[in-house]
């Protein structure tokens, strides 16, 4: 389990985190309406990063625009973002590697099932950076239950009742003796994981599904598209089907939580040899010296 750390930001300050609460009339604990980014600080002494934070904050924003929530873009520039998560960060002082997780709540008190125009507040914790799914290889379970499908809660969003959908099928694959679900949409396709998107290879091509597929368009998703291309390995973005990953050269997975992590079975049956591939082996390396690389596309900010 990650350990959260003491101080919170939590309106326009650092808090102490008994303090962060919200109502329970609001909306953000009657509906969920609440929608959140996560983001990973590399702490190397007293030097502290963060890794894409300008799209972490575009991610907020974009979340925000699709629910309806109408007032954080206009109160919340990148800057302030910035200012906040650097204020969190020195207040909470972590030794090691850390997580942030940065939230817009609806804190209006039974508004009834609307949000615009709704009073938003902002909140940011720290907790270890622990992975929420093994790194030396996954066993996955194709989820009974299917993927929210784009037209009933955009997967765009990153909305937190949403994630309601995540815990039945994760939860239903740890009964079940699995690390972790795969979802697929209403058609049988390939979506992601309970919170990671996923990655095949079939020979030397890397397939993932597109952005149409009802999936989270990941930011380490297009980080490691983005270093594949560099690297002039083959990138496909298709609809993708289950019997692919039985038969793959490799499946790995990739999220702000998960890193890039390989899978070895799906459904009973062994991916490749059994072990990490080379090619999501190599990526692996890639992302983690793109998470600390201060010249690498301007993607780390300091904090």
């Amino acid at each position: 389990m990650a350990n959260p750390h003491p101080h919170v930001y939590f309106g326009d300050r650092i808090v102490d985190a008994a303090q962060a609460t919200l109502g329970v009339a609001t909306s953000a604990t009657l509906y969920g309406l609440s929608v959140y980014t996560v983001f990973p600080v590399h702490v190397d002494g007293t030097r502290r990063s963060a890794f894409r934070l300008a799209d972490h904050y575009r991610r907020l924003v974009e979340s925000c625009k699709i629910i309806g929530m109408d007032r954080f873009a206009g109160e919340w520039d990148f800057g302030r973002f910035v200012s906040a998560a650097t204020e969190l960060v020195a207040a909470n002082d972590p030794a090691g590697d850390v997580f942030v997780r940065a939230s817009v709540h609806v804190d209006e008190s039974i508004p009834g099932t609307r949000v615009r125009g709704c009073h938003t507040t902002v909140s940011m914790f720290v907790y270890d950076a622990v992975p929420i799914v093994p790194q030396d290889g996954m066993r996955l379970k194709t989820s009974q239950w299917r993927r929210i499908p784009d037209s009933a809660i955009p997967s765009r969003a990153k909305v937190n009742g949403a994630y309601v959908n995540s815990v039945l099928a994760k939860q239903d694959a740890i009964d079940a003796g699995y690390d972790d679900a795969i979802f697929l949409d209403g058609n049988g396709h390939v979506c992601e994981l309970s919170a990671a998107n996923i990655f095949l290879v079939r020979g030397g091509t890397l397939i993932t599904p597109d952005a149409s597929c009802d999936i989270l368009d990941g930011i380490n998703r297009r980080t490691l598209l983005t270093l594949a291309a560099e690297d002039g390995i083959p990138v496909v973005e298709r609809t993708v089907d289950l019997t692919e990953l039985y038969i793959a050269d490799e499946v790995f997975v990739t999220g702000t939580s998960a890193g890039v992590a390989p899978v070895l079975e799906v459904d009973g049956r062994v991916v490749g040899t059994g072990r990490p591939g080379p090619l999501s082996e190599a990526l692996r390396k890639r992302h983690a010296s793109a998470l600390r690389s201060d010249t690498l596309h301007g993607w780390v900010t300091a904090l």
